[in-house]
C-alpha cells in the first residue's frame, strides 16, 4: 500500500521487519536513500525509532532500527486501529524485540538477500516468524511466496533433520531458499532435499550477502548446475501460501534499554564485534581449549586475545578453569544460550550436551561434576582433547607462515559422517574435519588422533569405518573430492604398526584410502605441514617405512586420486 511519506513508510516497514538498516529500508521501500536518511533522522529525533549498532563477520558495521513505544502508538493511529492489536499482530512488542535482537546476525543476512530479491521483483512484502521452520516469507508482486531459511553454524545433525522435516510437512511455497554456513552442510542439506515436494535452492551464506541477482551461487538439490537468483525465481512454482503463526499470549510495549549493569542477554549479539563473535564460535567448537591454542586458531597475539575476550568475560559468557596447570576456556551456559538463540536451536538441548559449568558449588572443577555430557567426555579425556587442539593450532600457525589458507575447521560433532552400507546405517567419527587451500587447490581432511589403538585388532577396528565409507560414493558426494585421512599417534612404534596393518587391510579389501600417518615426535619437530607423513602400502609406490612427505607433495595428490577408483 502506498504511504503518504517516507517517514510513514519507514515506520510501516520496521513494524513488519524489525532491525532493518537505512540501506535496506531504501531498497525494500522504493524510496531514495536520501529520503530514507532524512526520514530516519526525523523519526529518531522525535524518539519514534531507536537504533542499535551491529556488525558481524559477514555484515559491515551499521545501525539497525526498531520502533519505540511512541513509534508503535504513532503507527497504530496512522493505520486506524488500537496499539494492542499492532503489538499482537506485528513483531513490535518488547517480547518480539528481545527475540529478534538475539537473532540479529541471522536477520542481517536474510535482509540482504531480501534486498537482492527486491531488485528482481519489486515490490515485495516481508513477514518474519518467531517459531516456524522458516525465518522469513516474501510475497512477490505476482502473489507468489518465497520462504527463506538460514541454517545456523551451531546446528547439529539432529536439529537440522527436525527442522527440515517440519518444513517438509508444512505449507507449500513457490520456492524455498536455504542458506548454509559452509560447503559441507550445504551438500548434506541438498542430499536431504532431493525428494522435497517443492522447489528448493541452496547457497552459501557468505555468498548470498554480497552476490547480485545474476551471480551464479544457487543450486538445486539434485543438480550441480549453478543458477542465479533470477533464474531460481524463474523456476519457482505458483504457490501463494502466506503463513501466519499464533499471537503471543502476553505482549507489552517496547521499553528503553538501561545503560547500567551487566548487558541483557538479548543485547549481546548486537554489542559484540565480529572478531569477538568469531572467538566465541571457536571456543564453542573446541571446549577446554588453552589460551595459546585459541590465539593460534584466531591468528592473534595473547594480548589481542585478552582484548577480544574482555567483553565476553565481563558479560559472563565464558568459564575459565585452571586444569592440569593451564588456563582453559569454554562457554558458560549464558554463552551457549547466546549462540543457540542466534541459530534457532534448543537452549536446553545445547546445555545438556555442552554445558561446561559444574554441578558442585565449591571445589575445583572435576569432570565428574560437569553438567554437559559431551563437555564431560572431553574433560575426562583431557590429554587427547589437548592433543587435537594442539595439532589444529600448529596447523593454523604453519598454514599462515607457508602461504596456505585454512578454509574450514569443524569439531567432532560436525565432522561425523553418516552413510548407508549394506543396508545398515554406518558412521565415521573423526576428531576434526578441515579444508586447506593452496594455489587454488583444496585439501579436505579428516583427523584422527590415536592414543588407544595399540593392538593390531584395535587398529583394524579403527580403520574399518573408513574402509566402508570410502567403498561408497559418499566421500565424493560429501566433499566433491575424497578427503585425506590424517592419523597421528603418540608413539612412533605404534605408527609403524598401524601403517603395516592399514596396508594389509587395504590389500585385503581392495579399497585404497588416502591415508597419511605420523607421530607426535615428528609433529613437534616439523609441524603438520612439514615432511612428517608416511604413506602405507599399497598407496606408496616405494614402500619405505621411513620415507616422509608433505601435504602438498605429488605423492599425496596421487593418493587422493587413487581413492576415487576401487582396485580390482
Amino acid at each position: 500500500m502506498k504511504r503518504d511519506s517516507a517517514a510513514d513508510s519507514v515506520l510501516s516497514w520496521l513494524s513488519r521487519a524489525p532491525l532493518l538498516d537505512r540501506l535496506e529500508l531504501a531498497a525494500l521501500s522504493g524510496w531514495s536513500r536520501s529520503a530514507v536518511y532524512r526520514a530516519v533522522e526525523i523519526l529518531e529525533r522525535e524518539r519514534l525509532v531507536a537504533s542499535v549498532a551491529h556488525a558481524s563477520e559477514l555484515i559491515a558495521p551499521t545501525r539497525r532500527y526498531r520502533l519505540t513505544a511512541a513509534g508503535v502508538q504513532r503507527l497504530a493511529v496512522s493505520e486506524g486501529f488500537e496499539a494492542e492489536r499492532l503489538l499482537r499482530e506485528q513483531p513490535v512488542s518488547e517480547q518480539a524485540r528481545r527475540l529478534f535482537l538475539g537473532r540479529i546476525d541471522a536477520l542481517a543476512v536474510l535482509y540482504r538477500l531480501c534486498c537482492t530479491m527486491a531488485d528482481i521483483a519489486f515490490p515485495i512484502q516481508i513477514r518474519c516468524y518467531r517459531a516456524l521452520p522458516v525465518d522469513l516469507c516474501l510475497r512477490l508482486a505476482d502473489g507468489r511466496t518465497i520462504a527463506l531459511v538460514r541454517l545456523g553454524r551451531i546446528n547439529e545433525r539432529r536439529s537440522l533433520a527436525r527442522r527440515l522435516a517440519r518444513l517438509r510437512d508444512g505449507p507449500a511455497f513457490a520456492a524455498v531458499l536455504l542458506l548454509a554456513p559452509d560447503e559441507t552442510r550445504l551438500r548434506e542439506t541438498a542430499r536431504r532435499l532431493r525428494s522435497f515436494p517443492q522447489p528448493c535452492f541452496l547457497a552459501l551464506e557468505r555468498d548470498a550477502v554480497t552476490a547480485g541477482p545474476d551471480s551464479l551461487i544457487w543450486s538445486a538439490p539434485s543438480a550441480e548446475v549453478a543458477l542465479s537468483l533470477r533464474e531460481a525465481l524463474g523456476l519457482a512454482g505458483p504457490q501463494r501460501t502466506w503463513m501466519t503463526e499464533g499471537t503471543l499470549v502476553r505482549v507489552s510495549t517496547p521499553v528503553r534499554e538501561g545503560s547500567t549493569g551487566r548487558p541483557a542477554d538479548w543485547t549481546l549479539s548486537a554489542s559484540l564485534g565480529p572478531s569477538e563473535k568469531h572467538a566465541l564460535d571457536l571456543i564453542a567448537d573446541w571446549p577446554w581449549i588453552k589460551v595459546d591454542h585459541i590465539a593460534a586458531l584466531l591468528g592473534v597475539s595473547r594480548t589481542r586475545l585478552r582484548q577480544l575476550l574482555r567483553t565476553a568475560v565481563g558479560a559472563g559468557l565464558l568459564v575459565r578453569p585452571i586444569l592440569a596447570g593451564r588456563l582453559r576456556l569454554a562457554l558458560s551456559d549464558r554463552g551457549l544460550a547466546l549462540l543457540a538463540r542466534r541459530d534457532r536451536t534448543s537452549v536446553g538441548e545445547l546445555r545438556k550436551r555442552w554445558s561446561a559449568e559444574s554441578i558442585a558449588q565449591e571445589g575445583d572443577l572435576d569432570w565428574h561434576n560437569v553438567r554437559g555430557t559431551r563437555s564431560r567426555q572431553l574433560l575426562r579425556n583431557l590429554i587427547h582433547t589437548e592433543a587435537v587442539h594442539g595439532f589444529l593450532a600448529a596447523l593454523a600457525e604453519q598454514a599462515h607462515e607457508k602461504g596456505w589458507e585454512l578454509m574450514q575447521l569443524e569439531p567432532p560433532q560436525r565432522a561425523s559422517r553418516y552413510f548407508r552400507f549394506e543396508d545398515r546405517l554406518r558412521s565415521i567419527q573423526p576428531d576434526a574435519f578441515g579444508v586447506l587451500r593452496r594455489d587454488g587447490r583444496h585439501y579436505p581432511f579428516f583427523l584422527e588422533w590415536e592414543r588407544r589403538a595399540i593392538r593390531p585388532s584395535t587398529m583394524a577396528r579403527r580403520l574399518a569405518p573408513y574402509l566402508r565409507y570410502y567403498d561408497s560414493k559418499r566421500p565424493v558426494d560429501d566433499h566433491r573430492a575424497p578427503p585425506l585421512v590424517l592419523v597421528a599417534f603418540d608413539d612412533g612404534l605404534a605408527e609403524d604398526h598401524f601403517r603395516r596393518i592399514a596396508g594389509a587391510q587395504m590389500a585385503r579389501s581392495g579399497i585404497d584410502l588416502p591415508l597419511l600417518v605420523t607421530c607426535e615426535d615428528l609433529l613437534s619437530r616439523y609441524g603438520p605441514l612439514g615432511p612428517v607423513w608416511g604413506i602405507p602400502a599399497p598407496l606408496n609406490p616405494r614402500p619405505n617405512m621411513r620415507e616422509r612427505v608433505e601435504l602438498s607433495s605429488l605423492a599425496i595428490q596421487t593418493a587422493v586420486a587413487s581413492a576415487l577408483v576401487r582396485r580390482q
